[in-house]
């Protein structure tokens, strides 16, 4: 059975559910679009015979993030936009059920932070992991700032944020921000073999200990993007973050004053 949330896709494969999602080129983060993903995981969450969810998106980049360089993206819709996409990241740290993210390409700022919804995250090898905010004089969101801490340390979530740095599937996985490292072409075999094994225990024993594990997650997260809302707000204001703007636009690094 096949069923569509706007741009979100759900098919079951026993007690899995495999939800896509499909912005292209580059699945760049909409408010419409978390809205859809989130409303199909609610779904899958009240459907009693579905266990866990394969999470996936369509072509080569898993989200390329929020397109801030875009008039019709994120950023050029002026910052109040963003606060209802954190209302939805919110709700997708709510999820009751165990998913399992397949990142098959990168993985770029608000697209880290979606995977960073995940349990787990099954990568192939040309997967990229980027936290790149601060080449564009912006302020990391979707909760990265709390979320990626807490799978890899304090340190190196650090030197991720404070150097923009892209990060390789291998390297990844020796973080503990991957869990495994698979051919593309077996990615989603590999991550559906994962959600299974997940699948196969008690379902309410999963849950409750899933619960437990990720105690207070949903309200962190929340705190967290008050905060990044707050800093995001103000800096979008300066020349740096209408110059890191333009220079993604214009594929180079950007040249940055302080102001």
């Amino acid at each position: 059975m096949t069923t569509k949330f706007g741009n979100v896709t759900v098919n079951t494969d026993g007690a899995v559910a495999l939800v896509e999602f499909d912005n292209p080129p580059f699945n760049f983060v909409t408010i419409p679009m978390m809205k859809d993903l989130a409303d199909a995981l609610d779904v899958v969450d009240a459907e009693t015979s579905l266990r866990a969810t394969v999470l996936t998106s369509a072509g080569k980049a898993f989200c390329a993030g929020a397109e801030l360089g875009s008039p019709t993206g994120v950023g050029g819709a002026g910052i109040d936009s963003v606060s209802p996409l954190y209302v939805q990241a919110v709700r997708l740290f709510s999820i009751k059920k165990p998913i399992v993210a397949a990142v098959q390409g990168a993985a770029v700022g608000a697209g880290l932070g979606l995977a960073l919804v995940a349990d787990f995250r099954v990568a192939a090898p040309e997967a990229r992991f980027v936290s790149n905010f601060v080449k564009l004089g912006f302020h990391p969101g979707f909760g990265i700032t709390y979320t990626l801490p807490r799978v890899i340390g304090e340190q190196r979530a650090a030197l991720m944020c404070l150097t923009g740095r892209r990060i390789k599937a291998e390297q990844a996985r020796e973080w503990g921000l991957v869990d495994e490292v698979v051919p593309l072409e077996g990615l989603r075999g590999a991550a559906l073999a994962l959600a299974r094994e997940i699948a196969e225990a008690a379902p309410l024993s999963v849950q409750a200990t899933r619960a437990t594990m990720r105690a207070g997650l949903a309200a962190a997260v929340k705190a967290r993007t008050d905060i990044e809302l707050r800093e995001q707000t103000w800096l979008r204001e300066t020349a740096d973050f209408a110059e890191g703007v333009k220079s993604v636009n214009e594929r180079r690094a950007g040249v940055f004053v302080g102001a």
